[in-house]
């Protein structure tokens, strides 16, 4: 597992949500966004998923995935390389409930006050209170760190 610096940690903190890619059957990309829970120093990140579809079906063929992240105003940015892994809701430790539940308020609360204040750029409604409770997690012990920023700007 490769570590990671307080700069790659503390971004990956402020993310509402980061980009995962897997690979299908055929040997392509698929790309999907997830909310991500936890991140440490020691290189894994915590993704709970609240579907099983096309990327719980990778994972199973495949566990090698990239997770991405960027910060558009900013201009800074993280792909994350490694290899994941699942766990059921089951085998999910029930403090990894609670922050993933803990954001997911969070994010409503933010969304709430933008449209409160009219700043919302977005969508009207809340779509988080939609989501259903967490299928499984994926766990991603990072092997490689990617930085996005261009070299003219570091």
């Amino acid at each position: 597992m490769k570590q990671l610096n307080d700069t790659i940690v503390q971004f990956f903190q402020k993310q509402g949500c980061v980009i995962i890619s897997s690979i299908d059957s055929n040997g392509f990309p698929h790309s999907s966004c997830k909310g991500i829970v936890r991140i440490d120093k020691k290189g894994s990140i915590y993704l709970l998923d609240a579907y099983r579809g096309k990327t719980f079906q990778n994972l199973q063929n495949n566990p090698n995935v990239s997770v991405t992240s960027f910060d558009e105003d900013k201009f800074v940015g993280y792909c994350l390389k490694g290899r994941a892994r699942l766990l059921s809701k089951e085998e999910v430790d029930a403090g990894m409930i609670r922050a993933w539940e803990d954001r997911i308020t969070s994010r409503l609360t933010q969304r709430l006050l933008k449209n409160i204040r009219g700043d919302a750029k977005g969508h009207p409604a809340h779509p988080e209170a939609l989501l259903p409770k967490p299928e499984h997690m994926i766990v991603v012990s990072v092997k490689e760190v990617v930085d996005l920023t261009p070299h003219h700007l570091k």
